[in-house]
């Protein structure tokens, strides 16, 4: 049985996940309300998943993502938000968490998202993938993009941030950012903060 600690500085969801996942059979070894504390769960009892926020008091789900890929710690992490920020999905991708789901779908969410976690595969709120189902599709992309635009985009699923692109590329940061909204426009993308990020993961084998 996979054993699970989960940290969120909400009360009412984190009891509602604690609930919900031991209804289903989960192992929920321990629980936390701030980052730290969460933290030292996951120091203390090597859980194999942690299910975690991205926002909570001192420490965030990513600082802790970041401080467990440091110290070689084999926790496989999860990642609960709001947040649709382009910058925390590419750190969390860089930093190889599992998970992201978005909060308002992690009841729904969670059981599949962990289930993709024991394959070892990673897994994105529906939502997002949702939203990339009605673009381009990858084949008619590499006919519309430039030469750039296929460099940058494939920087992009390689993880890279947009400040290592733009230095990759030997360009301003500006331009990096002019080139993703063009990559957006073309490919009918939502203008989503994740959306193109994501897009350029789920097809990179295209590129």
């Amino acid at each position: 049985m996979n054993s699970i600690v989960i940290a969120d500085d909400h009360p009412l969801l984190l009891r509602g996940l604690s609930d919900f996942l031991t209804s289903k059979g989960f192992n929920i070894i321990g629980v936390a309300e701030d980052g730290q504390s969460a933290y030292n769960l996951i120091v203390k009892l090597k859980p194999d998943i942690a299910i975690l926020d991205i926002r909570m008091p001192h420490k965030t789900g990513l600082e802790i993502a970041e401080d467990c890929q440091k110290n070689k710690l084999s926790t496989k992490i999860i990642l609960i938000t709001f947040d649709q920020e382009e910058e925390l999905y590419e750190q969390a991708r860089s930093l190889n968490v599992y998970g992201y789901i978005l909060k308002e779908l992690a009841i729904e969410e969670i059981e599949i998202c962990i289930q993709h976690l024991l394959k070892n595969e990673p897994y994105f709120s529906k939502e997002i993938e949702s939203h990339l189902k009605k673009s381009t599709s990858s084949d008619d992309a590499l006919n519309i993009l430039t030469k750039t635009e296929k460099k940058v985009i494939k920087l992009i699923a390689a993880n890279k941030t947009s400040q290592e692109i733009a230095e990759e590329l030997s360009v301003s940061i500006k331009t990096i950012h002019k080139h993703r909204s063009h990559i957006i426009a073309k490919l009918k993308l939502d203008n989503k903060p994740m959306s193109l990020s994501v897009w350029a993961n789920l097809n990179k084998e295209q590129f």
